[in-house]
């Protein structure tokens, strides 16, 4: 999975609608290859995102789970600590 894109699901306060489209992008960067679109794809590159922002966010909306949701605080700051680890060697 591409590092840029983070997971979305079982988060307190849910992913808002900005991560979603983060996220599309990222994924749609990744799989066309292209950072910026040329303008003659740049219709297609947009309407990508929009699609998969779409489904992403249908697909947030029906996964359930028992497990208690993820505090993004927390989740940050454990990040933030294996980064400062790997980043230290």
């Amino acid at each position: 999975m591409c590092r840029n894109i983070r997971t979305l699901h079982n988060f307190e306060p849910p992913a808002t609608t900005a991560e979603v489209e983060a996220a599309a992008l990222q994924y749609v960067r990744k799989i066309s290859g292209a950072a910026r679109p040329s303008q003659a794809n740049r219709e297609a590159f947009d309407r990508a995102v929009a699609e998969i922002a779409h489904v992403t966010r249908h697909l947030l909306d029906e996964l359930v789970t028992t497990a208690p949701p993820k505090d993004r605080a927390v989740e940050a700051a454990k990040a933030r600590a294996r980064a400062q680890e790997r980043y230290a060697r």
